[in-house]
């Protein structure tokens, strides 16, 4: 039961009037991010595909969220590579056809008890084609426009001082070492640059797949130089290249 003590006013629009806060405790709090297909390889030398939108990213690191006991935990420990696919608002059907699967077998019993099923053969069943990376085993998905090619550089377990929660869950900080994009999404007249009007991201909030709207008016923070931002972990992808034989 909600009591007068668990609202709270807040701030509305601004200029308009304040709107008053309830307290509610939500069963997760994914108010929502990317999607994002996470490629890795398998003991078998296999590819496995897994949707997941707990990852955000600081520079060309990203922190992935994942379930201990998940396949791609378990590849990613194992191996210290993946790819970060991710997907425009085209391909919802296909990472929707990826849910309440995994690539474990058997399959763990938490999953189990929500419904998933093992499957094997995760790019067929999304209808999307695997190809060659150029710094690390596990493949880009072709129709994701953009993929990051990425090396685990540290994993931690979350919650541990919680022993209801302990080795449910780690975080992994991975380190990108190629962003391939396709043409549609390039700023016209540069290089480097992703154009936000053309990149649609297909994102999840609260367990529901959304697009992203257009844009809302002119960001002060844009006014920096995206050159600025340019940090040492793109120098060190170089490196990554010239050890496949590839600049």
């Amino acid at each position: 039961m909600t009591t007068q003590n668990d609202r709270t006013t807040g701030g509305g629009r601004p200029g308009g009037p304040a709107a008053a806060h309830t307290r509610i405790e939500p069963g997760i709090l994914y108010f929502g991010t990317p999607v994002v297909l996470l490629s890795t390889e398998n003991e078998d030398g296999s590819a496995n595909l897994a949707p997941m939108s707990s990852a955000f990213w600081l520079g060309w690191r990203a922190v992935l969220g994942l379930g201990a006991g998940s396949q791609t935990a378990r590849n990613l420990l194992r191996t210290g590579e993946c790819v970060l696919n991710l997907p425009d608002d085209s391909l919802a059907s296909a990472v929707d056809a990826l849910a309440l699967t995994t690539g474990r077998d058997p399959v763990p019993e938490r999953k189990h008890r929500r419904g998933y099923r093992f499957h094997k053969e995760k790019f067929a069943r999304a209808g999307l084609t695997p190809v060659g990376s150029q710094t690390v085993r596990p493949p880009r998905a072709a129709q994701c426009p953009v993929a990051m090619e990425a090396v685990v550089e540290a994993a931690h377990p979350l919650a541990e001082d919680d022993p209801r929660q302990r080795g449910g869950v780690m975080v992994f900080e991975a380190r990108v070492q190629r962003v391939f994009v396709h043409d549609a999404i390039r700023m016209p007249g540069t290089r480097d640059r992703v154009d936000p009007d053309r990149w649609r991201p297909l994102l999840m909030s609260f367990q529901e797949l959304y697009g992203l709207g257009g844009r809302l008016r002119e960001s002060t923070l844009a006014s920096i130089p995206e050159e600025l931002y340019r940090g040492p972990d793109i120098a060190r992808s170089h490196a990554a290249g010239q050890a496949a034989g590839r600049s």
